[in-house]
């Protein structure tokens, strides 16, 4: 099967509509690939054996309704994408959807036009839950490294940071989150320092190397091998190694030393 390709499992109790839905769906999308069940039970059996990547679900069923089905599934940890089509709409509905935790919800229409949009809700959905998949593992990958790792985003704020870089700087890693970078360095001048040196060195060469002096939690200052780089989001990887305590009352400035860009051709 086509990496590209998706599995969606529509269920409702009215086979007619299961057959048209499939019929339509494949057709508007030839990307997806669509499984039918009659009840929420039925489901759960395919869903045992089978590899889904969305689930399409009626609300009025025998047995569950789509919104208990949508709970067993949360309860037995199934996070997949859930969406709500349903001609039962009502706020009550909606309401009880979201609390609990479907991803999207639409209103059946009676005509073609709504499998296209159904179409696309699904995709949408399922390349939402790829993406945070894939960055999920990622962040588990960066987790087994030895290297501290942190991410910022564009305002320069943490997003995320693994056990190695929290470790160094004394802080739990939750903590991080959220905390800008200069609450990092001592004073104003010191990130002073940073901006006008560091991070406009790293604007121009897109990389930069160096030895510098981080305020941990506790307010005692550590020196590390410290590495920078933006992403093409825009983002910045911030790597840090080596860190050791920095003894002594003497103030020096927070970049002991630096080696830019490093590349190889930078003075060829």
């Amino acid at each position: 099967m086509s990496p590209d390709s998706i599995t969606v499992l529509h269920v409702d109790d009215q086979s007619e509509f299961r057959e048209l839905a499939q019929a339509f769906l494949e057709r508007v999308a030839p990307e997806l690939r669509v499984l039918t069940a009659g009840s929420a039970e039925d489901a759960l059996g395919l869903l045992a054996t089978r590899d889904v990547d969305c689930v399409v679900s009626d609300y009025d069923m025998p047995g569950q309704n789509g919104i208990e089905f949508l709970r067993t599934l949360r309860e037995r940890g199934c996070s997949l994408p859930f969406i709500l089509f349903t001609g039962k709409g009502s706020e009550e509905v909606a309401g009880e959807a979201i609390s609990a935790g479907v991803t999207d919800y639409l209103q059946k229409a009676g005509n073609v036009e709504q499998y296209e949009v159904l179409a696309n809700r699904i995709r949408n959905a399922t390349e939402r839950d790829r993406t945070e998949r894939h960055v999920q593992q990622v962040y588990e990958a960066i987790d087994l490294v030895s290297e501290g790792v942190g991410l910022l985003d564009a305002d320069g704020r943490f997003v995320y940071a693994n056990e190695a870089y929290a470790d160094a700087l004394g802080y739990a890693r939750e903590d991080l989150r959220g905390r800008h970078w200069s609450e990092l360095y001592r004073d104003e001048a010191d990130v002073q320092y940073m901006r006008e040196n560091v991070l406009r060195e790293l604007a121009r060469d897109e990389t930069w190397r160096g030895t510098t002096l981080l305020v941990r939690a506790d307010g005692t200052r550590v020196r590390v091998d410290h590495g920078l780089a933006y992403t093409t989001r825009g983002m910045m990887v911030c790597l840090v190694s080596n860190p050791t305590a920095v003894e002594g009352a003497e103030a020096p400035a927070p970049v002991v030393s630096a080696a830019g860009s490093g590349r190889a051709d930078q003075n060829s």
